[in-house]
């Protein structure tokens, strides 16, 4: 599963941290790194360790779009070349490299390309939405205690958002998704699986999951009459039992007062991590005092947490209702495959923009 996930752009940082001149340690399927943005603005992907002496990267210091480790000096470009060992005096271009990985910023994220060979153009993961002239677009980023497909099914499970989104208190988006178990449709596309769930005449959402990890949706945003959000969430493995969770949220402009509204808000309660809050959470029940960004995520951590570190699927007792899991596990499956065959697997494509997310029937509570 690691090569299946490597051949494929994967978010690590959110921009907006990563100023000139910082470097931070990043853990992205089971490797150490170094994320580092150069003087000139420009972000890269390096080893997390000097090979020198193994003292972390990151304490270092950058320099134009180099860094330089903070234990004996040794310095490396972005591409991960050696380029001066201060104490050793060399007469030509040191011998040494670390790993280095491509990087492209989108959307307010930074995504690098971790497989083998030749990184594919930046198309799959993007969105039309998300490239929409004056949108406001906020990006956040969480960590989780848990298996990164866990939290991937649970984008497959429209019937969660029955239960799990008015668990505790319903906030804005529960309160606009019925209670009413939805009829379930689920189809493979170009890019990945289209889930449709309608639960009356009234009440029909869909969303449009992107392969190997990526799910698209719409929902309301803070009042009734506000614009909906489109949310992108992309599931980053740190190791097996721990994920970064990457979300995009894009909300159409209107007026300036909403605007301003909107703005306050994600400024206010979007950093936030349920994982800093697992014992109020898991342990008290106690959920936090917001109606859509904390609450939503607060909820949906109760419920794959719950699960423990790595749910042992051999214990479950899958029925009618989780046929897109089922759907899900097979395209798995098959691309792993293809691997271990050493052939091609499918050629996912980004969708067309009229293609992406159908216009939704707004939900009502009925």
């Amino acid at each position: 599963m690691g090569k299946l996930l490597r051949q494929f752009w994967q978010p690590v940082g959110r921009s907006e941290e990563l100023q000139p001149g910082y470097a931070k340690t990043v853990r992205v399927m089971g490797e150490d790194l170094t994320l580092y943005r150069g003087e000139t603005g420009k972000a890269f992907l390096v080893g997390g360790y000097c090979p020198h002496r193994l003292t972390l990267l990151a304490n270092g210091w950058v320099q134009g779009d180099e860094i330089r480790c903070m234990y004996h000096g040794w310095k490396f470009d972005g591409d991960g070349q050696c380029t001066e060992r201060p104490a050793e005096r060399d007469t030509k271009q040191p011998n040494v490299k670390i790993v280095a990985y491509p990087v492209h910023e989108y959307a307010g994220l930074v995504f690098a390309y971790m497989g083998e060979g030749e990184a594919p153009p930046f198309e799959l993961p993007r969105k039309a939405v998300f490239e929409r002239p004056g949108a406001l677009q906020f990006a956040r980023i969480e960590t989780w205690p848990c298996n990164w497909l866990q939290q991937v099914e649970n984008s497959m499970d429209a019937v969660h958002v029955s239960f799990v989104h008015h668990w505790g208190k319903v906030g804005s988006f529960g309160a606009v998704v019925a209670a009413t178990v939805p009829e379930l449709s689920y189809e493979e596309t170009d890019a990945g699986i289209r889930q449709t769930a309608v639960r009356s005449e009234t009440s029909k959402r869909v969303s449009d999951w992107t392969f190997p990890n990526n799910n698209h949706i719409s929902h309301p945003t803070l009042e009734l009459n506000d614009p909906w959000v489109d949310v992108g969430v992309w599931m980053t493995p740190v190791d097996d039992e721990n994920t970064m969770r990457f979300l995009i949220y894009s909300i159409p402009s209107t007026d300036s007062a909403t605007d301003a509204r909107i703005r306050e808000y994600f400024e206010k309660y979007s950093e936030y991590n349920p994982a800093d809050h697992h014992d109020d959470l898991i342990l008290h029940r106690k959920l936090p005092d917001d109606k859509l960004v904390q609450l939503t995520s607060a909820q949906d951590y109760v419920a794959a947490v719950g699960q423990g570190a790595i749910v042992d699927r051999t214990q479950e007792r899958l029925g009618r209702s989780d046929m897109g899991i089922a759907l899900l596990r097979r395209l798995y499956w098959r691309e792993m495959d293809a691997i271990d065959k050493g052939v091609p697997g499918k050629r996912w494509a980004r969708l067309s923009a009229e293609a992406h997310m159908p216009k939704q029937v707004n939900e009502a509570v009925s």
